[in-house]
């Protein structure tokens, strides 16, 4: 059996940047991605913290160490710079590899900057 589990994730990341006319995807500061395992034109879905919506486009590499969040295209509708959001991407295992997965997982500070870098969340805690 097949399943689908969470491979990486940029929790609360602020949007530096919503570009309406450029043709689609998210643009990510390049080191982020390296640092979270995430590649370019790789699937991900994003939530906004702020609105509630949920929506997937592809990544894009952004200048490396800048700090940019940047949704391009119809999903710079969802989003305003200042919203914070989750970026996550996913992969599909075998059920029994999947239990033995570790995720990356990075907790942002200001300017885009990992502040934490962990492989596990705990239910009911918070990170600001």
């Amino acid at each position: 059996m097949w399943i689908h589990v969470m491979k990486s994730k940029i929790h609360s990341a602020t949007v530096t940047e919503a570009n309406l006319n450029y043709v689609g995807s998210v643009t990510i500061d390049e080191e982020l991605l390296e640092q979270t395992d995430i590649i370019p034109n790789e699937k991900v879905q994003i939530v906004n913290n702020y609105n509630g919506a949920r929506f997937e486009t592809y990544v894009i590499p952004g200048k490396r160490g800048s700090g940019v969040i940047c949704l391009n295209g119809a999903a710079a509708r969802l989003v305003q710079p200042g919203d914070k959001v989750i970026i996550i991407s996913y992969a599909v295992m075998e059920k029994e590899q999947a239990k033995a997965y570790t995720p990356i997982i990075a907790f942002m500070g200001q300017h885009n900057q990992i502040e934490v870098l962990t492989g596990h969340e705990i239910h009911g805690t918070e990170f600001l």
